[in-house]
């Protein structure tokens, strides 16, 4: 059975218009599937910078593996406090107020750590547990994801 190279290219570029990886169609003559690998699927990772990094000599796939392990160290460790939903993140209440909380300040069961905006809803993300602020994962203005570190309490 053979088929026409044009049909094939047909189907591929409906492939590559729609984002599907394959398509099947079945005549009384015989069936043709055409399939494509789907990309790489790649995930930008962002962390809080509070300075600028240092230049450094070592190779791109180093410097690239490097950010993309910390998230899950973070998101496992004891003191992470995770994001309850998807929205963006606000460390104080309005543009040019203090932030609710600082790296090294002590924190209270209760105490208002961040916003989250969902839904056009500010909702409040509080501390479960007193400590002292080690380390903010996230930027006012950054989306967030469900189960995202946001930062840590010890």
């Amino acid at each position: 059975m053979s088929f026409d190279p044009k049909t094939v290219r047909a189907l591929a570029e409906i492939l590559s218009d729609t984002g599907l990886t394959e398509i099947e169609i079945e005549t009384k003559d015989g069936r043709i599937r055409v399939a494509r690998t789907p990309a790489p699927v790649t995930q930008h990772v962002s962390a809080a910078m509070h300075a600028p990094a240092p230049m450094q000599a070592a190779p791109a796939p180093v410097a690239a593996a490097a950010p993309a392990a910390a998230p899950a160290d973070d998101a496992k460790h004891a003191g992470a406090v995770l994001s309850p939903m998807v929205g963006v993140a606000y460390l104080a209440s309005e543009p040019g107020a203090a932030p609710f909380i600082t790296v090294g300040q002590t924190v209270a069961v209760g105490q208002t750590l961040l916003l989250i905006e969902a839904m056009k809803t500010y909702n409040q993300i509080r501390a479960q547990k007193a400590g002292t602020v080690m380390r903010i994962l996230v930027e006012t203005g950054q989306p967030v994801e469900y189960g995202q570190p946001l930062l840590i309490v010890e």
